[in-house]
């Protein structure tokens, strides 16, 4: 399933969009940025609470195709900047990490 299918599915806000187009294999939920680089997949949805600017380097260097800001969580000035530098998809949702999760779950089963 597309970056762009899942975002309208899950009505998510778009901050950043630069490869709609991605597939989304799977998904990982944390907020320990050291244990998502190790555990989060290529291909991952990443839902997190987290909104500084170590979250695009986080997102880069795990290769994943998304990042859900969740909670309504709204990311800082340097994330935008740096999710928009490294060509992250970043977007938000009020919903939390385990509702995301679990109709990103479905989604993905279809």
């Amino acid at each position: 399933m597309k970056v762009s299918e899942v975002s309208d599915a899950l009505g998510l806000k778009q901050l950043n969009a630069p490869d709609e187009d991605r597939e989304v294999t799977g998904g990982y939920s944390g907020d320990l940025l050291s244990w998502v680089i190790g555990r989060a997949a290529p291909g991952d949805a990443w839902m997190t609470i987290m909104s500084n600017v170590n979250v695009a380097a986080v997102g880069l260097l795990a290769d994943v195709s998304m990042i859900i800001l969740a909670e309504g969580v709204e990311p800082d000035e340097p994330l935008l900047q740096k999710a928009a530098l490294n060509g992250i998809g970043l977007y938000s949702s009020p919903m939390g990490a385990y509702e995301l999760s679990w109709r990103l779950k479905g989604l993905l089963e279809k």
